[in-house]
């Protein structure tokens, strides 16, 4: 005979590390950030160790050392916001899974960063402060150091609260705040930072005015006609024609600038050789992708897949190829301002200083770029294929256009802009089809009110927060700079 009492034993014991487990499994969950954490410490600390035995014998190696240490911490976050403006939508709509589309930023970015990153890059002001405030003593290093430092935490604060912001805004803002508490409000040129500030409002309404624009053509043109395969054989050749045609101007004039220059009208004309080149190879893909499709919206949906993940591609590799320089372009300027004795408004990046800024970028978006790619791509308003090809579209054009008109806005602003646009416009419509039903069929006034209320497709939490970091960004960058400036005069005794 069993004995009982062990019987009891046994179960008790049972239970006891079913309760175990579930505390291992709750712990080992709650511990996932610290490990993100954990590697990011490690990759600063490389950066630093890497900078020290590279410049181990140049006067004042500990202030590169150091700003190796911010320049890393400011990639890792740029890696971690700004990609997300890239992947988002892909991910969103479904064309891509999270790891494919870390997968392909990460090689993207690093490529753009790496190939087309620039050798020399205006790193000092951005044209906000002038260069002679910032000549005298340690004040240029301690500004540049100031102005990494105060960009990388408002960035990091941004993304732990789920927002997407600008970090070129956030250096402005660093530079901005430290240019005057070394200087003075007159350092600043305040013509050109409210340019800047300009490009709030600018931004987002070109990128959204256009991505709707662009849908509102989708849906007149391939989505509501009888035949849908047919009107998509026509129109998707040509939408991946002038896809084509805008990332080759915008590869040109943007990512590969330090590659090749060329003027906007000859980076228009490589952009149309290139779009009529893609139009022309896409006609008989798609008409071979199509035979036997259904005639329903489904199954357009699977003819924007491939070109919508080929775009996001490409933005990364010019985002990478341009916004490297926010991270490593103040720490260049200070291993230059070290190693030659002297300040100078543009300077050489050396690689291992590219190479750093880089390899963070791709480093913070596998670790912490899954948060704000779910917030663009999946919590903002549904996006699908077609409305997220159109918001990949209207990130290139508006930056084309933008640049032509002379207009300095932000990508980050654009994308996000474009993702509210094709919301914001997917609600109109659907308010528009309601009064129409309403009108052949009125109801109660309340009900009618219920049904509108139903039908708002943009998250309006999200759309105030995102407004207000974007609003934010360049003050609060501004004043955590000035107050890291003076920090560092303090302690290194300035």
């Amino acid at each position: 005979m069993s004995d009982p009492n062990a019987s009891s034993q046994w179960s008790t014991l049972d239970k006891d590390l079913n309760r175990l487990s579930r505390v291992e499994a709750a712990t080992i969950y709650a511990a996932r950030p610290l490990v993100g954490v954990g590697i990011s410490l490690l990759f600063v600390i490389v950066a630093a160790l890497i900078a020290l035995l590279l410049t181990g014998q140049t006067p004042g190696a500990f202030f590169i050392v150091v700003a190796a240490a911010l320049g890393a911490y400011m990639a890792l976050n740029i890696g971690a916001n700004d990609v997300a403006n890239n992947m988002g939508p892909a991910v969103g709509a479904n064309a891509l899974s999270m790891a494919g589309a870390i997968a392909i930023a990460a090689i993207f970015e690093s490529a753009g960063a790496l190939l087309a990153g620039g050798d020399v890059v205006n790193t000092i002001s951005k044209g906000i402060v002038a260069p002679s405030s910032l000549a005298s003593g340690h004040s240029f290093v301690w500004a540049m150091m100031a102005a990494l430092l105060s960009a990388a935490l408002w960035v990091n604060l941004a993304t732990w609260i789920g927002a997407p912001v600008s970090t070129t805004h956030a250096v402005v803002g660093g530079v901005m705040g430290a240019g005057i508490a070394a200087a003075g409000f007159s350092a600043v040129d305040w013509g050109t930072m409210g340019a800047i500030a300009a490009s709030w409002v600018i931004s987002p309404l070109l990128g959204g005015v256009f991505a709707a624009a662009m849908l509102a053509f989708v849906k007149w043109r391939v989505i509501y006609v009888e035949d849908k395969i047919a009107a998509a054989r026509v129109w998707v050749p040509v939408l991946i024609g002038v896809m084509a045609a805008a990332f080759g101007t915008y590869l040109v004039m943007k990512g590969l600038k330090h590659i090749i220059s060329v003027g906007f009208g000859g980076a228009l004309l490589i952009g149309a050789i290139v779009g009529l080149m893609a139009w022309l190879a896409a006609v008989p893909l798609i008409r071979a992708q199509s035979r036997g499709l259904e005639n329903r919206n489904r199954s357009l949906k699977v003819l924007f897949q491939v070109p919508l993940v080929v775009s996001a591609a490409l933005l990364s590799f010019a985002h990478g190829a341009n916004d490297v320089a926010n991270a490593v372009g103040p720490l260049a300027a200070i291993v230059y301002a070290q190693q030659a004795g002297a300040m100078a408004t543009e300077v050489v990046i050396p690689t291992w200083v590219m190479l750093i800024g880089a390899l963070g970028i791709s480093v913070g978006l596998v670790l912490f770029g899954p948060k704000l790619i779910r917030m663009v791509g999946n919590q903002i308003t549904k996006l699908n294929p077609m409305r997220a090809y159109c918001v990949a579209l209207s990130a290139a054009v508006t930056v084309i256009a933008a640049s032509w008109l002379g207009l300095p806005v932000s990508s980050t602003h654009i994308a996000v802009g474009g993702v509210f646009g094709v919301g914001f416009y997917r609600e109109w419509y659907m308010e528009r089809r309601t009064r129409q039903i309403a009108e052949a069929r009125p109801r109660p006034p309340h009900i009618a009110a219920q049904e509108r209320q139903r039908r708002k497709l943009v998250r309006r939490s999200h759309f105030l927060t995102i407004i207000a970091a974007w609003v934010v960004t360049v003050p609060a960058a501004a004043i955590l700079s000035a107050l890291s400036f003076f920090g560092l005069t303090l302690v290194l005794g300035g």
